[in-house]
């Protein structure tokens, strides 16, 4: 009688640790997949965000090239101006240039300029630049 009560009770305490070890590792797994979910959630944050501010700097580009486009006479040669932005401040550089294309006769168009406009700005202390080319054709 004692000796079953014994194995009874060896078999009840390691049936509770071994319970006691299946709830450990349960809770560590879900411990775990938590911290990753976390993660996860802060990088497509930090993706959004990022994505925010160079839909603005492309914005920003696209309205300065319509105001080239749109305004009459040839381009200033170089300008920069600075464009205050949600995400700071963006420096915006204009350099026109003559395009030097030529017909197939090789005869040079006059008129047709490159313009580049490059927006410069700061992203955590590190320089970045987005830039864009076009030609602008003014008869003269």
């Amino acid at each position: 009688m004692q000796c079953a009560r014994s194995i009874r009770l060896r078999r009840t305490r390691s049936t509770i640790a071994f319970a006691l070890y299946e709830v450990v590792l349960g809770v560590t797994i879900f411990v775990v997949g938590v911290l990753v979910l976390g993660r996860s959630v802060e990088n497509c944050m930090n993706a959004s965000s990022l994505s925010a501010e160079e839909d603005s700097v492309r914005q920003i580009l696209a309205n300065r090239m319509a105001e080239i486009q749109a305004t009459p006479g040839i381009p200033d040669a170089s300008k920069s101006t600075k464009v205050e932005s949600g995400y700071g401040t963006i420096e915006l550089v204009q350099k026109v240039s003559p395009a030097n294309l030529q017909e197939e006769d090789q005869t040079e168009l006059q008129g047709v300029n490159l313009v580049r406009l490059t927006a410069k700005w700061t992203r955590g202390g590190v320089a970045q630049a987005k830039s864009v080319e076009f030609y602008v054709y003014r008869s003269g």
